[in-house]
């Protein structure tokens, strides 16, 4: 690494001290609300050693992310610091000055948050915000910032790294703005880095890569990490220890590998029970273990167990509270039932019980019938650019480029693919809230592609959308019965008063939230809540078809069970169609009959679930299938990964021929000059490739 890359001489610990870099005793931290303190953080204790990567997992609400953004006092009021100490290197961050404070973060701590765009100045170009962490910590002069401002971008696989830094944050992809906020954070080769959700909107491929990174960082800087995810494979895939919280405080703690394989605690146990594997699949069995229940109220914590209230292990001991015990040389559990050292038992059946009663379900229609629910035929969606001058050329951008596609009635078809390339901008030409620019859509037989909006006003009743973030998607000035008896008035489908009410009622029952929801605004409710009122709104018309776009992304373990187990119970009973567009892989295959791979606005791949993950036929859903990190740290860390460097091509000007030739190992001189079709290669199993199978 030259000068400029290491322009000081970074000691992650000062002479003297050589204990863990961070060492966190008995943390309290308070809201002091009107209804009463909110205990977030509760005697939370742990420790970061040197050069190690410490992960902290839980459901939302458990005190993670208060618990990080304490550890660099970046808590305002109504939040406080009640007691405890948050030891740096032997200096304790809770007595530091406002000016001592000011000099620790991004020096000797640094952050990085889950949305980088809210961490990124929109109006600054990248060089003027990465060297000014440099600059104010008057380590380097402006041109020294900027030269390691360029070798930090190009360390972190940014293309071009010279032209990127004259670039604003809106120029760049998510996971390229997240290269750009890590560059950011080891700008200053800081001792300890918080990575706070930093892969959650991110697709497997760009994950995958930034994981990789943090791995590389982590071993060529020695900075110590603490990573915090809801998704137990990137835990398994990067960190070394791993603790539990719940409830405000840590319920379990110990090496990944022995958590991951042989947990002690009943929520640790329930977590890693509820998360689909690539690797574990059952063919047929689509439902998932959930946690039944909420999380205990901040506010007033039970006496006894924290999580008694939802184990399906709890004993008569459970009504006192358990203290976080050592139950063998590095792990430790507060639960009363693993203390006599035995492990728990695998899953026998789900935690939770269906939502709907087995008699009321019918069977799913049959997935092969002559007439499929939608029919794409040439499907083609561009979206025209400003022109660059008055003569110049008419640019467009190549979204979506010729989609043949039949989805059959009653089936549910996954999609899949990185970011842009084209899955979110066909579900909404589909849904005709896009008109496509060429090609056929028929929707159970009728021709909707040049429809008019009174024209398909009717069928849209029939066909219905949940869309990514719930918040975004629902009113927040009307209530929950407002928002869902909007769509029955707009269809004239139940008249006004104590009718619709019964039907709202109804429609909380069937996606299990309480009666009370309806008067209630959507900032009153959890992320997973809201996803539930957005199903019922899409299920008070009574549809046929459901687009799902990314339904489930931003959800916690046990939310995204309780979701999927919920469509699928919705399916059985409703005889629903489903289009699932989801990044993960691993739910894709769990809920889905058949999957389609798009890259950059084409089909690559079409086939049943079980035989697109068993033996894949496109180069890029190998590279897909690859990236999935699996949430067991022996199988994931023994396991040959496939990286897929470089990003997507640009949609205003794609490659000629395969659009995946400029990333494709197998590449060669026909892949260039002949656009492959999509051809069967085995009943049911469809590739766009000239060398299909050969990688």
């Amino acid at each position: 690494m030259d000068d400029v890359t290491r322009a000081t001489e970074h000691k992650s610990n000062p002479a003297g001290h050589t204990g863990p870099v961070m060492d966190v005793r008995d943390l309290r931290t308070q809201f002091f609300t009107d209804e009463g303190v909110v205990r977030a953080v509760d005697g939370v204790s742990f420790q970061v050693g040197t050069g190690e990567t410490l992960g902290i997992v839980g459901e939302s609400g458990s005190g993670k992310t208060v618990a990080a953004l304490s550890l660099m006092r970046l808590l305002d009021e109504p939040a406080r610091i009640a007691s405890g100490q948050i030891l740096f290197q032997g200096r304790d961050i809770v007595k530091m000055t406002p000016d001592e404070l000011r000099a620790l973060r991004g020096a000797g701590i640094a952050m990085v948050f889950q949305d980088p765009m809210t961490s990124l100045n929109p109006v600054l170009k990248i060089a003027r915000q990465l060297a000014e962490t440099m600059l104010v910590h008057g380590m380097l002069n402006e041109q020294q910032a900027l030269e390691r401002s360029v070798s930090l971008l190009g360390r972190m696989g940014i293309t071009a790294p010279q032209r990127a830094i004259d670039s604003y944050p809106h120029q760049f992809s998510g996971g390229m703005r997240q290269r750009v906020m890590l560059a950011m954070g080891f700008s200053n080769e800081p001792a300890l880095l918080i990575a706070d959700e930093p892969t959650t909107a991110l697709d497997v491929t760009i994950q995958a890569q930034i994981l990789d990174l943090l791995a590389e960082l982590n071993r060529d800087f020695g900075t110590a990490i603490v990573l915090i995810s809801h998704d137990l494979g990137v835990i398994a895939s990067v960190c070394s220890r791993v603790i539990v919280m719940y409830g405000g405080e840590v319920v379990e703690e110990g090496p990944t590998q022995k958590i991951l394989s042989d947990p002690r605690h009943p929520y640790t146990w329930a977590l890693i029970n509820a998360v689909p594997r690539i690797d574990r699949h059952v063919p047929g069995e689509k439902r998932l273990v959930t946690i039944d229940g909420t999380p205990p109220d901040p506010i007033n914590f039970p006496a006894g167990c924290r999580f008694a209230a939802r184990c399906p292990f709890k004993i008569e001991r459970c009504t006192q509270h358990p203290d976080l015990v050592e139950l063998m040389p590095g792990r430790k559990s507060r639960c009363w039932v693993t203390q006599d050292g035995k492990p728990l038992p695998p899953p026998a059946t789900r935690l939770a019980a269906p939502i709907l009663p087995a008699e009321a379900k019918v069977s799913a229609a049959p997935k092969s019938v002559p007439a499929p629910m939608l029919q794409l035929r040439g499907v083609v969606k561009h979206f025209p650019l400003p022109k660059d001058t008055f003569f110049g050329k008419q640019r467009v951008v190549h979204a979506v480029d010729g989609v043949d596609l039949d989805v059959a009635k009653g089936e549910t078809v996954g999609l899949v693919g990185e970011s842009g390339c084209g899955k979110s901008t066909l579900a909404r030409v589909i849904a005709r809230i896009h008109t496509p620019t060429a090609g056929s859509i028929k929707f159970d037989g009728h021709e909707i592609a040049e429809a008019s909006q009174s024209e398909i006003r009717p069928l849209r009743r029939r066909m219905q959308m949940v869309f990514q973030d719930p918040y975004a998607s629902l009113n927040p000035r009307m209530t929950v019965s407002q928002i869902l008896s909007e769509p029955l008035r707009f269809h004239d489908m139940t008249p006004a008063g104590a009718a619709t009410m019964a039907r709202v009622h109804e429609l909380l029952d069937v996606v299990g939230l309480s009666r009370k929801a309806a008067d209630r605004y959507p900032h009153e409710f959890s992320g997973g809540q809201r996803q539930r009122i957005s199903i019922a709104r899409a299920l008070s018309v009574k549809p046929d078809f459901i687009i799902g776009d990314e339904p489930i992304s931003a959800l916690d373990v046990n939310i995204q069970a309780q979701i999927i187990n919920l469509m699928i119970d919705l399916q059985e009973k409703f005889g629903l169609t489903y289009l699932i567009i989801a990044h993960d892989l691993a739910v894709v295959r769990h809920i889905s009959d058949r999957i389609v791979v798009l890259y950059l606005g084409r089909i690559a791949e079409i086939a049943p679930a079980e035989a697109l993950f068993d033996a894949p036929l496109h180069p890029y859903t190998r590279y897909l299938i690859s990236a999935v990190p699996i949430p067991d740290a022996d199988v994931e860390r023994g396991r040959k990964r496939l990286p897929l460097t470089g990003e997507p091509p640009s949609t205003i000007d794609p490659p000629s021929g395969c659009r995946f030739r400029t990333r494709c190992p197998i590449a060669k001189s026909v892949c260039a000059e002949v656009v492959p079709p999509v051809v069967e290669h085995k009943p049911g199993h469809f590739a766009a490739c000239h060398f299909a199978g050969e990688f």
